[in-house]
C-alpha cells in the first residue's frame, strides 16, 4: 500500500510538473555553435610575396596577414604621378603663352589705334583739299592721292581690327587648352589615387579580432580578386543556431531563457536567450528547394532555424568553437497564454463576419 501511495503521489507530481513546466520546455539536439567568420580575399591580383600568419594564430584587428608583390602597382602609381607632372607642365607652358598673347593683343590694339589715327588724318586731308581743288588752287591729282591714302588707311584699320580679333580668339583658345590640361591633371590624380589604393591593397589586414582558420594561401601563389585565402573566426560574439521543428515554435518568443548543453564540455550547462527567428524554413533557403507541386507529396515536418545568444564569460567562450554540437531547451512559459488569445480573437472575427 505504501508503494502504491508513493507511485500515485509521484505520478501526480509528475503530471502537475508536466502541465505547469514540462510541456512548455522545447528541446532539440539539432543545434550548433556558430560565429560570423570573415573571409579574407584580395582586391587585386598578383603573386604572394609573404604570408605573415600561421594556422590557428590569434590576430587583432588591423594586423597584416598576407603581402602581395607591390612592384607593378607602385610602377603604376609612379606613372600616374609622372602624368600629373606632365599635365602641370603643359598648363604652365600654356599660361606662359597666354601672357605672350596678352602682350600681342596690346600690340594689335596699339596698331589699330595708329591705323585709326592715320585714317582720321587722311580723311581730314581729303576734306581740306576738296575745296582747294574746286577753286583751282590745287590740281585734282593731289585730291586723288589724298583719297587713295584715305582708302589705304581704311583698309589698314580693318586689317588691324582683324588682328585684334584674331589675337583675342587665340587667347580664348589658350584658356581652353589650360582648362583641358587641368582636366587631364585631375584625371591623372584619380588614376594616382586608384594606383595608391592598389598599392595599399597589396597588404591584406584582419578586419576583426579572432583566429586564423582554413588558410590555403602559400608564398609564390598567384591570387585573383575575391579568391578565398583564409578565414578569421572571432572568439567573441558566438551564438547557437538551433533547428526546431515547426511544431515547437508556436510559443517561442525573442528574449525567452534557454539552457545550453555543449557536448564537448561534458554537457556543462550554459545559459542564453532566444535572439531571433529565421524568416523561412531551412528548405526555403537550401540550394535545391523541394518542389511539392510535382509528383507524389509526402508531408515532412519542417525545421526553423532559431538564433540563440550565449550568455557566457569570455573565458568560457574561448572554449567554444564554431561547429560544436549542443542541445538546447527553451522555456516558453512566458507565452503560454498567447494561443488562447489567438483562438479567442479568431472566434470573435468569425462571429463578427457571421
Amino acid at each position: 500500500m505504501i508503494a502504491v501511495v508513493v507511485l500515485v503521489i509521484a505520478g501526480i507530481a509528475w503530471f502537475v510538473h508536466y502541465q505547469t513546466v514540462g510541456k512548455y520546455m522545447q528541446s532539440t539536439d539539432d543545434a550548433f555553435v556558430q560565429a560570423d567568420s570573415v573571409t579574407i580575399s584580395p582586391k587585386i591580383s598578383g603573386y604572394v610575396e609573404e604570408v605573415l600568419v600561421k594556422d590557428n594564430q590569434f590576430v587583432k584587428k588591423g594586423d597584416p596577414l598576407v603581402r602581395i608583390d607591390p612592384r607593378d602597382y607602385r610602377a603604376q602609381a609612379q606613372q600616374a604621378q609622372a602624368q600629373i607632372d606632365v599635365a602641370k607642365a603643359n598648363a604652365n607652358a600654356i599660361r606662359a603663352q597666354i601672357g605672350e598673347q596678352q602682350a600681342a593683343i596690346q600690340q594689335a590694339q596699339a596698331q589699330l589705334a595708329k591705323a585709326r589715327a592715320d585714317l582720321s588724318f587722311a580723311r581730314s586731308e581729303v576734306a581740306r583739299y576738296e575745296p582747294l581743288v574746286a577753286t583751282g588752287a590745287e590740281p585734282k591729282q593731289t585730291l586723288n592721292q589724298r583719297r587713295n591714302q584715305a582708302d589705304q588707311a581704311q583698309a589698314a584699320v580693318a586689317n588691324a581690327a582683324a588682328g585684334v580679333e584674331a589675337a583675342k580668339r587665340r587667347l580664348n583658345t589658350l584658356n581652353a587648352q589650360v582648362t583641358q590640361a587641368q582636366a587631364q591633371g585631375e584625371a591623372n590624380v584619380a588614376q594616382l589615387d586608384e594606383a595608391e589604393v592598389n598599392v595599399n591593397s597589396t597588404i591584406l589586414q584582419s578586419s576583426i579580432d579572432g583566429r586564423v582558420g582554413n588558410k590555403t594561401v602559400r608564398v609564390g601563389q598567384f591570387v585573383q580578386p575575391a579568391l578565398r585565402l583564409m578565414s578569421i573566426v572571432p572568439n567573441t560574439g558566438l551564438y547557437v543556431t538551433a533547428n526546431f521543428k515547426e511544431t515547437q515554435v508556436a510559443l517561442m518568443r525573442p528574449g525567452q531563457p534557454v539552457t545550453i548543453e555543449v557536448d564537448a564540455l561534458n554537457d556543462i550547462e550554459l545559459h542564453g536567450k532566444v535572439a531571433s527567428f529565421s524568416p523561412g524554413t531551412g528548405a526555403e533557403f537550401s540550394l535545391l528547394p523541394p518542389e511539392n507541386a510535382t509528383g507524389n507529396f509526402t508531408k515532412i515536418v519542417q525545421r526553423i532555424p532559431v538564433r540563440i545568444f550565449i550568455d557566457a564569460s569570455p573565458e568560457t567562450q574561448k572554449l567554444l568553437v564554431p561547429g560544436m554540437s549542443v542541445t538546447v531547451s527553451v522555456d516558453t512559459r512566458s507565452a503560454k497564454g498567447d494561443l488562447d488569445k489567438i483562438e479567442k480573437r479568431q472566434e470573435k472575427r468569425a462571429q463578427a463576419s457571421n
